[in-house]
């Protein structure tokens, strides 16, 4: 897996997310292009901002327990797989804004580093190492970008 803390690889996701225009078309799903970038975000907003609510403790014990490792490990997703109610995205997003968010989020996530992620909670799966952390936004932005064939 790719190491999204280090400069030459989150270039490399900003060229495949600078690649995209509004008229890109996916691959495989409903999700328009301006939606995936929108979806992307939302990883980053439950880093960085409170916008999402915290699980509750019943949610949290089956999300650690059920799908935090499909999440974290190294195997890519399947196409088509289910999403949290929270990453979807269902109205029209600017395809500009959000294209320029997701990638001040690679930014920011690039500049705070590895070690700013070893021992930060997730909201869903609790205490995450950075490589878990690395595996969730490198292995999610990945999915998304290949299905629109980037």
């Amino acid at each position: 897996m790719k190491n999204i803390f280090d400069a030459n690889v989150t270039q490399e996701l900003i060229n495949r997310v600078n690649s995209l225009t509004p008229a890109t078309t996916p691959n495989w799903g409903k999700m328009s292009v301006d939606q995936m970038l929108a979806h992307c975000a939302v990883a980053y907003e439950m880093a960085y901002t409170d916008k999402h609510a915290k699980p509750n403790g019943v949610m949290r014990f089956l999300l650690k327990t059920f799908v935090k490792n499909g999440v974290v490990n190294e195997k890519p997703y399947p196409k088509n797989s289910r999403t949290a109610p929270a990453f979807i995205i269902t109205d029209h997003r600017d395809f500009e804004q959000e294209q320029k968010r997701l990638i001040a989020y690679l930014k920011k996530t690039q500049e705070y580093g590895a070690s700013y992620f070893d021992g930060k909670e997730s909201l869903s799966f609790g205490t995450m190492t950075s490589q878990e952390w690395n595996n969730l936004f490198y292995k999610h932005l990945d999915h998304h970008l290949t299905q629109f064939g980037v």
